[in-house]
């Protein structure tokens, strides 16, 4: 048995390690839904696949609860996979390698999946459990949250019949969430047709960019932390752009919510620049750890490595210098934060993902903004940026924001009963981190609905973690909450 079984609340944390034993990347899911349902059906509850690709679990109420409104446990089944640059990992079929580090619980050189694993696994207890005291329960596990809410936005309306919605997805134990930011993706494309490339008096190198923190690009984005991408195109511009070098191919993030941590281009450069093009990503180096010096403080890697082989084709002078520009004139981070409420970000991007090689660019950016208008204001700004550079931008899974409701009878009553059991009032708050909720809201108006977890940190990178004693909170404070849900 893996000591993390042992740790309280056995029952969450059990089940918690038995996920991270399931290969659940977004986008490879089968296997955790399967695993879902059938655990579900061992433990008497009804469970079935939607049109989505939900996992849905229904459950009766213990006795003497029959006469409460049903309530709906909601989580996402799928993780971001994120591992350092070393490791060997494969998402798709390979375990996580998980254990205890002090008082949290992490993953060796990969994401932990404790978003939203942790909210899997706390209504995974619940329905194994027949000593816990609820009324009728509905469990909702969504598909691929962390790349578009597919499953969210696939969900129809009269699926489910709950009227409160427990979401439990958020970070910060003690919080509890009642609205969010929308958010859109911006993705630019473009075709070119590659340039032959004379060998003669030409070397090659590879510039890569590593060692970064990133982290999750709604709830980390005020943190200031180095975008990869963004580094990579000052390095590009004081190079490439004053024909120090010939841009091959550009490599950098791959999720378009976690804010890069690593870049890798391969460029040519003339012998006769080879001392001034090293002198030049010498001196980014030096200009980036002393400008992130107290925020990236694992160390910025920045190394240009030659290559024997040269490349017999790179990318048209006109067409490298449109895309470098744009890059780096492209918006990246906070754009503004919430006017009445100066602590919160409003409006953000995280320019997420850029690949360009074979005769193809992509660039995927997420938008995120709790003002539709704001939103829409940062797509435009992309798309005169990147139609300047000749590229083809489109708009698509757009959603808007979550919006508050401060008489929520659902949060008034865990705020009570939250002082009750930890003697003070949870904070109650929205955030800019994209949730559920507000998609599900569309088709389920009427439903009361609000989000609250155990304490993590840097989802979304290599470095989450779990802070071991707020779970055993967060599920206590889970269980009170059931007992409590008004009748119907």
């Amino acid at each position: 048995m893996n000591p993390i079984e042992e740790l309280t609340p056995k029952g969450v944390w059990r089940n918690f390690y038995a996920l991270t034993q399931i290969p659940r990347p977004s986008g490879h899911t089968e296997k955790v839904a399967q695993f879902l349902i059938d655990f579900a059906k061992k433990n008497g509850a009804e469970a079935y696949l939607d049109e989505a690709g939900n996992v849905i679990m229904k459950k009766g109420a213990t006795p003497g609860y029959e006469d409460r409104a049903t309530t709906v446990l909601q989580a996402h089944m799928d993780m971001v996979p994120q591992k350092t640059k070393d490791s060997t990992h494969n998402f798709e079929t390979d375990p996580l390698d998980v254990y205890i580090d002090g008082e949290w619980v992490t993953a060796r050189n990969t994401t932990l999946g404790s978003d939203d694993g942790m909210g899997v696994a706390a209504a995974m207890a619940i329905l194994e459990d027949d000593t816990v005291e609820h009324g009728p329960l509905e469990v909702l596990i969504t598909r691929d949250e962390e790349t578009g809410m597919d499953g969210a936005f696939g969900l129809k309306g009269g699926e489910l019949t709950g009227k409160y919605l427990l979401n439990m997805d958020s970070e910060t134990e003690g919080e509890i969430t009642i609205g969010c930011a929308g958010g859109m993706d911006i993705l630019c494309k473009m075709e070119y047709q590659e340039i032959d490339v004379n060998p003669e008096n030409m070397l090659c190198y590879t510039i890569a960019i590593k060692g970064l923190l990133g982290g999750h690009s709604g709830i980390e984005i005020n943190k200031g932390r180095a975008n990869a991408n963004k580094l990579m195109a000052r390095i590009l511009f004081a190079t490439v752009n004053t024909d120090m070098a010939w841009l091959v191919n550009w490599h950098g993030g791959n999720m378009r919510n976690a804010v890069p941590r690593e870049c890798e281009t391969t460029v040519l450069v003339p012998k006769a620049q080879e001392s001034e093009f090293l002198a030049m990503v010498e001196k980014c180096k030096k200009t980036f750890i002393e400008e992130f010096k107290d925020i990236e403080t694992n160390g910025i890697q920045l190394t240009a490595t030659p290559n024997a082989d040269i490349p017999a084709k790179a990318v048209p002078e006109d067409i490298q210098e449109n895309l470098i520009n744009a890059i780096l004139a492209a918006h990246d981070g906070v754009l503004r934060y919430t006017p009445s409420m100066p602590d919160l970000v409003e409006t953000s991007c995280n320019l997420a993902i850029i690949d360009i090689a074979d005769g193809k660019a992509e660039i995927i950016t997420l938008a995120r903004s709790s003002q539709d208008s704001m939103k829409q204001y940062l797509c435009n700004q992309y798309i005169a940026c990147f139609s300047m550079a000749g590229m083809e931008v489109k708009l698509e899974g757009g959603y808007s924001g979550w919006q508050p409701n401060p008489k929520s009878p659902l949060v008034e009553m865990m705020s009570d009963i939250y002082e009750k059991m930890y003697g003070s009032r949870p904070i109650v708050g929205a955030c800019h981190a994209g949730l559920e909720c507000g998609i599900i809201g569309v088709n389920y108006p009427e439903m009361d609905m609000a989000s609250y977890g155990p304490t993590l940190v840097s989802p979304h990178t290599p470095n989450e973690a779990c802070l071991i004693p707020t779970v055993e909170k967060f599920y206590n404070f889970t269980l009170e909450i059931l007992k409590n849900i008004p009748k119907k």
